[in-house]
């Protein structure tokens, strides 16, 4: 093979992990406990087929299972943040930030584990997630920072787009006003009204 198609194949599986993994943050924000879980567990599996496609591996679904459970644990790792959901109000915020970043960081560990052993050739017959599970759990430390990363920068984006559209309709309100659609009192009251929210 040559590198060109060496490095498609590396692009495209980053592009998958990352698509995964910012899915797998957002089922880890859902407010209940295990739904999350199979949540997550499906958008991997899902990753893993898309993965075989690209290194044009054959698909083994029992398989794949069989691995995420292995290399990510049963869940009971988890259970500890989930538990977190349970408290009333504050609860579900902390929860599902948690679980959303540990989330992304198993869904990125996972897919770089993946990724390695589909580029040195393998394929599910020859997969050993106990010879694995040690770059596993490396990258899942990486995914953390990953996932923190990518929440932060979403976050920021929200906030931007939320900003841009405030100013949109700043300047619709002056608009109006200039056209003598509102006076200046009515004006002054939708302005504050949507500084307020």
């Amino acid at each position: 093979m040559s590198e060109q198609n060496k490095s498609n194949r590396t692009v495209a599986a980053d592009a998958v992990i990352r698509n995964h993994m910012i899915w797998s943050m957002g089922a880890g924000f859902i407010p209940v406990p295990i739904a999350d879980l199979f949540a997550v567990g499906a958008i991997q599996l899902d990753m893993i087929r898309q993965m075989c496609k690209i290194y044009e591996v054959d698909f083994k679904q029992t398989e794949g299972k069989a691995i995420i459970t292995a290399l990510t644990g049963s869940g009971l790792a988890r259970l500890g943040a989930r538990a977190v959901k349970f408290i009333p109000g504050v609860g579900s915020i902390l929860g599902g930030i948690t679980m959303s970043v540990l989330s992304g960081a198993s869904t990125y560990a996972l897919g770089e584990v993946f990724k390695k052993h589909f580029e040195t050739g393998g394929t599910f017959l020859d997969f050993d997630p106990g010879r694995l599970k040690n770059y596993y759990n490396e990258k899942f430390e990486k995914g953390k920072e990953v996932a923190e990363q990518l929440r932060k920068k979403q976050e920021a984006d929200q906030k931007a787009a939320e900003a841009a559209g405030l100013v949109d309709k700043l300047k619709d309100l002056a608009q109006m006003k200039s056209e003598g659609l509102i006076t200046d009192e009515e004006f002054e009251t939708m302005k504050r009204r949507l500084m307020d929210s």
